[in-house]
């Protein structure tokens, strides 16, 4: 028997930089044709701007998709979950299949963004290149499913942050095109990058032979995790940091704070009863109660929000539209969990 490798944990801080990649389960298809890429990117249209996640780069092929994305102020999880099940549920019905599209997992790496930023978006908008779907660089500008056709002013697309990737190339818009399409051009004979797919600093270094060396020499503040794409002050903030959204966590449930004590303390604070405010109802007094406790359950005791959708019975997206308002009514009351 081999030994299975246990799952490392998600790292979400909001307002990180993401590079995402989703592919199809056993390298399948995912897009069949231009009305499947199209439905995607309709629902981006309505999930970014609700989840307040920028979109810096995108691309389609036809088993797999990468997505540069800055978190909003939820994380990443959430958009994802909605975007891949919205979306296979669809994909499904539409080509009479049953059964999982995707790989278990969407692949997350955490980058750093001053150092990698540029060099991502290029690496993301050179992928139907390198794949062939398109012949050259001229080619690629018309593009409709890459964000460089937009980059480029070709296609509009709303959801797309282009004035802040262009902004790194120059201050008017024309100049900023040029530059940045002269960049795109160089990055063509680089090819595939593997260095840009996590753990890039110890493959900087020459591997983990050479770390090992720096460390015997007293170099300790070397580190790396597969999850994070950045040198390693970088890693260890985001580490520290995402170790700090569990600690606080397992603080709370280690005081026997669970979906019970927060029921009971948000049924205080609004005087109701905790079956009203779980039951069914929208009542403006049980709504805002049931905001504010999808809230707190959602981010400060980290309950996964499809838990929540059963026991309150809602649907997911009720759910992430609870929590955004129970933020919101926590910061006017300026009321705590822990208070």
């Amino acid at each position: 028997m081999h030994a299975t490798m246990p799952r490392t944990v998600r790292l979400d801080t909001p307002g990180l930089l993401h590079h995402i990649m989703i592919r199809g389960i056993e390298r399948r298809k995912i897009f069949n044709d231009d009305k499947d890429r199209e439905n995607i990117i309709e629902r981006l249209s309505i999930l970014l701007p609700e989840t307040r996640t920028q979109c810096y780069a995108w691309s389609f092929l036809s088993n797999h998709a990468h997505f540069l994305f800055q978190s909003g102020p939820h994380g990443i999880a959430g958009l994802m979950r909605r975007l891949l099940t919205g979306y296979a549920v669809s994909y499904n019905k539409r080509h009479r299949r049953h059964g999982q599209l995707f790989q278990n997992r969407y692949k997350s790496v955490i980058c750093q963004e001053d150092r990698y930023f540029q060099e991502l978006v290029r690496y993301i908008h050179l992928n139907p290149l390198r794949a062939k779907i398109v012949t050259d660089l001229k080619e690629l500008d018309r593009y409709s499913y890459c964000g460089h056709s937009a980059l480029m002013g070709k296609k509009k697309r709303q959801w797309q942050n282009i004035e802040y990737v262009l902004g790194f190339f120059g201050k008017r818009i024309g100049e900023a095109r040029k530059e940045y399409r002269s960049y795109v051009e160089k990055g063509i004979p680089m090819g595939r990058r593997p260095e840009l797919v996590g753990g890039g600093l110890i493959r900087s270094l020459g591997g983990w032979d050479e770390v090992k060396k720096m460390r015997l020499a007293g170099q300790d503040r070397i580190k790396s995790d597969q999850r994070i794409l950045g040198e390693s002050d970088f890693v260890m903030d985001v580490l520290s940091e995402a170790n700090e959204n569990f600690s606080r966590k397992y603080r709370l449930k280690s005081r026997g704070i669970n979906f019970e004590k927060v029921a009971e303390r948000v049924s205080s604070l609004f005087d109701l009863e905790k079956d009203y405010i779980t039951g069914r109802g929208r009542q403006r007094n049980r709504v805002r109660a049931r905001d504010l406790l999808c809230y707190w359950c959602a981010i400060e005791l980290r309950i996964p929000m499809a838990d929540l959708s059963k026991r309150l019975d809602m649907t997911l997206a009720a759910v992430s539209y609870a929590v955004k308002r129970g933020e919101k009514i926590a910061k006017e009351a300026g009321c705590h969990l822990n208070d």
